[in-house]
């Protein structure tokens, strides 16, 4: 059976350092399906992902020289495309009328959880939520970003970060009461 050879990301990485094409595009292809994975969660829709995948690899290799070889590559890499997708996100809601939600209150309810859900499942639901309120989840519930961070990284009150997770938390148990 054939067996693919292992690459050596260290290699890859200092490859790429110096400029070279050939490495860039086995880095590219390498890290693909994990930046995927991250910016579907915070994207509309795939092509808008491939943009975001594509706009953070450009970040990747013109601040490559930046990233400390001695930490976790996919740590840094997670993080300039978490930053990628939310710098995109900040860039669609200038053209948006947005509501402040300092003065909202949130919404409390019961917690429960669901056990016959899987992983895939929840994707999904979460996948149904307005994109603000995805977007929040995604940084405090997943990320673990505070509300403080997340209002840093996309221009909101950090009130409006605890609204935005409450009521997405509460769309999120709608949907599983009719699901």
């Amino acid at each position: 059976m054939y067996q693919p050879a292992r690459i050596d990301e260290s290699e890859i990485i200092s490859q790429c350092k110096k400029g070279s094409l050939k490495y860039q595009e086995m880095l590219y292809k390498h890290f693909y399906g994990f930046t995927m994975g991250i910016v579907l969660r915070y994207c509309l829709s795939k092509d808008d992902a491939i943009e975001v995948v594509n706009d953070g690899f450009i970040k990747v290799f013109n601040t490559l020289n930046s990233y400390d070889m001695n930490k976790p590559f996919k740590a840094w890499l997670r993080t300039v495309m978490v930053n990628t997708a939310i710098d995109r996100r900040r860039k669609e809601l200038k053209h948006q009328f947005n509501i402040d939600l300092d003065n909202a209150a949130p919404i409390s309810s019961d917690t429960y959880i669901i056990e016959s859900l899987s992983a895939q499942d929840i994707l999904r639901l979460v996948g149904t939520l307005p994109h603000i309120h995805r977007t929040v989840f995604n940084l405090y519930e997943i990320d673990g970003y505070s509300h403080e961070e997340i209002s840093r990284m996309i221009d909101i009150p950090a009130s409006s970060s605890r609204v935005y997770l409450t009521r997405a938390k509460d769309k999120l148990r709608k949907l599983l009461m009719t699901a």
